[in-house]
C-alpha cells in the first residue's frame, strides 16, 4: 500500500492511496487535491495517516499526527464556538410549554432565554444573541421590536401558561394564590402611569408600577396584572380574580392572600361575588371581645381552634418556633426604640401604630417614654397565627393551603434577583409591558425547569442548574474535502451530560 500525487488538468494535486495487485495499481482512496504546498503537505501527511490505519494498526497518533491536530486547532476561531446548552436544554422546555416560536431570529424566545441565563440590560442581550445564535443584532432592533410587540401578546402568553399550569396540576385549578409587589424606574420623572407610592424595596421617592401575580398550587404562574404606582393593595384583589376568570372562563377557585389583603371591603366583594377565600388574619387589629375569646381557647401546639365572627371563620393556631420568633423580634424593636428615647430625637408624632412604635407614650407635655406594660402584655401573641377564611375546608386543610403562599412570595423572589426584572430603566409604557411579559414567560420556564430536575432526581437548583447550562458549548466546522459543515458538542462535564440526558 502506497501513496501517489497525481497533477490534474487544473494544475491542482490529487493525493491517492493506492494497492499492488499483481503488475497492477488499485485505487483504494483519494484523500483531496491540493493547491497549495501547504495543502499537499497536509493531505499527503492524512494519506500516510490512513494507510497507516488500513495495514491494521490501531495507534491513534502515529509519526504526523501531531501536526494534523495542530493545524486543525489553528484553523478554529472563536466564530467556530456557539454556547447551545441553552437552547437545547432552556429552549426545548420553551418549545414544551408551548410559547411563541415564529421568524429567525424568533426575537420573543431569545429574550425569554436570555432573560433566564443573562438577566440584565438590553446590551447584554445583544451578547447573547452573537454568542448563542452567531447573529450580529443591534441593541435597536430589540427596542423595536418591544415597540411593535403585539398587544396580543400578553393574553396570550397567560393562556398558554395557564394552560399549561392546568395540565401540570391534572386538569383543575382549584386554588390561586394571590400577592403583589412594586417595581421602581431609574428615572426622577413620574407619569400617569409611573408614580410614586409605598415601596416595599424602600425607593419611596422612586416613580413606580405594582404588580399583582396570580400561581396556582406548587407556584406554577397563571397571570398577573399591572396597576399605577400609587393603587392601594387591597383595592387589586378583586379587578385581577375578575380579570383572570373572565380570561379562562373557569369556575371560581378558593383565593389565599396574605394579611395586607384583609379589608372589609375585600371581604364583602369576595363573598358577594362568591369566591371562597383563606386569608392571613391580623389577632391584635381584632375587637377587644374576639382578642379575649381567643385567650381563652388556650391553643396547644398542633390543635388549632376556631371561632366565628363577622369576617367567617378565624382559626387560630400556636407554634413554640414562632413564639421563639416573635420574642426575638420584639426584643430587637424595643432595644431600637430605646436607642432612639436615649438619643431624644422622637418627636409627638413618632406615637403611633406603626410597628413597634406603639411602645411609645408620651409622659406630660414632652417626655417620651416607653410603655413597658404593654410591651410585656403582647408577650399573650407569642407564637399565635390566624386566618380567616369562609370555606368549609377542614382547619388543617386551611393552614396547609395558606403555608403554599410562601410559592408566590419565591415567585417575586425569584424575578427580582434571578431573572433581575428589576430596576427597570425603560420610559415608555409599551417597552414597560413588553419587559414584564418576557420575564413572567421567563419565570414559567424556569418554574418547568424546576419540576423537570425533580422528576429527573437531579439534586441542583434551577440557578446551579443553568450556570451549567450556559458553559454548554459545541464546535462548528467544515470538512475540507466535501465541505460539509458539521458540529459536534465540546465534551460536556459529568453534570453538564446529565442535564442534557434528563427528560424534558
Amino acid at each position: 500500500m502506497f501513496l501517489r500525487k497525481k497533477r490534474n488538468k487544473s494544475g491542482s494535486i490529487s493525493i491517492q492511496v493506492l494497492i499492488k495487485e499483481g503488475r497492477k495499481n488499485r485505487l483504494i482512496k483519494t484523500i483531496g487535491c491540493a493547491k497549495t504546498a501547504r495543502e499537499e503537505h497536509l493531505l499527503t501527511m492524512l494519506a500516510k495517516t490512513e494507510i497507516e490505519r488500513l495495514r491494521g494498526m490501531q495507534s491513534l497518533f502515529v509519526e504526523h499526527d501531531d501536526l494534523v491536530v495542530e493545524n486543525f486547532v489553528n484553523s478554529i476561531s472563536n466564530d467556530h464556538i456557539q454556547i447551545v446548552g441553552t437552547d437545547l436544554i432552556l429552549g426545548n422546555i420553551y418549545d414544551k410549554i408551548g410559547f411563541p416560536r415564529d421568524g429567525c431570529p424568533n426575537y420573543f424566545k431569545n429574550l425569554v432565554l436570555c432573560r433566564l441565563v443573562y438577566p440584565g440590560s438590553k446590551l447584554k442581550t445583544v451578547d447573547y444573541f452573537r454568542q448563542h445564535m452567531n447573529i450580529d443584532v443591534s441593541v435597536y432592533s430589540i427596542y423595536r421590536f418591544l415597540d411593535d410587540l403585539n398587544a396580543n401578546l400578553k393574553p396570550t402568553i397567560e393562556q398558554i401558561s395557564f394552560d399549561y399550569s392546568k395540565s401540570l396540576l391534572g386538569g383543575k385549578i382549584g386554588v390561586v394564590f394571590y400577592d403583589m409587589t412594586t417595581l421602581y424606574f431609574e428615572a426622577s420623572e413620574e407619569d400617569d402611569y409611573r408614580i410614586p407610592g409605598f415601596n416595599k424595596d424602600g425607593k419611596h421617592q422612586q416613580p413606580q408600577i405594582m404588580i399583582g401575580l396570580l400561581v396556582s398550587g406548587h407556584g406554577y404562574p397563571i397571570g398577573y396584572q399591572i396597576f399605577e404606582g400609587n393603587t392601594s393593595e387591597t383595592k387589586t384583589l378583586i379587578p385581577i380574580l375578575e380579570a383572570f376568570q373572565n380570561k379562562f372562563d373557569i369556575d371560581r377557585p378558593i383565593v389565599v392572600a396574605d394579611a395586607a389583603l384583609l379589608s372589609k371591603k375585600n371581604i364583602e366583594d369576595l363573598s358577594a361575588k362568591g369566591y371562597e377565600y383563606i386569608l392571613g388574619g391580623r389577632l391584635k387589629n381584632e375587637t377587644e371581645e374576639v382578642k379575649a375569646k381567643v385567650i381563652d381557647l388556650n391553643i396547644e401546639e398542633g390543635k388549632p381552634k376556631e371561632l366565628i365572627t363577622k369576617n367567617g371563620r378565624l382559626i387560630v393556631s400556636f407554634s413554640p418556633k414562632r413564639a421563639y420568633v416573635d420574642n426575638k423580634n420584639r426584643e430587637k424593636g424595643l432595644k431600637r426604640l430605646e436607642k432612639k428615647v436615649i438619643s431624644g430625637k422622637l418627636k409627638k408624632e413618632h406615637i403611633n401604630n406603626r410597628g413597634y412604635n406603639k411602645y411609645l407614650k408620651l409622659n406630660g407635655e414632652v417626655s417620651i417614654d416607653i410603655d413597658y406594660e404593654k410591651y410585656h402584655a403582647d408577650k399573650i401573641w407569642d407564637g399565635l397565627k390566624s386566618y380567616v377564611t369562609n370555606t368549609q375546608l377542614s382547619r388543617e386543610k386551611v393552614m396547609e393551603n395558606y403555608s403554599q403562599l410562601w410559592n408566590i412570595e419565591k415567585a417575586f423572589r425569584i424575578s427580582k434577583t434571578d431573572l433581575r426584572i428589576r430596576p427597570i430603566y425603560h420610559r415608555l409604557r409599551n417597552r414597560v409591558e413588553a419587559h414584564i411579559c418576557i420575564c413572567f414567560a421567563a419565570y414559567s420556564v424556569y418554574k418547568e425547569l424546576e419540576r423537570i430536575l425533580n422528576l429527573n432526581k437531579i439534586n441542583l437548583s434551577p440557578e446551579k442548574a443553568i450556570n451549567e447550562i450556559k458553559e454548554i458549548r459545541q464546535l462548528r466546522y467544515i470538512l475540507p474535502k466535501s465541505k460539509i459543515v458539521k458540529t459536534k458538542v465540546i465534551n460536556p462535564t459529568q453534570r453538564q451530560t446529565q442535564l442534557l440526558k434528563m427528560k424534558i
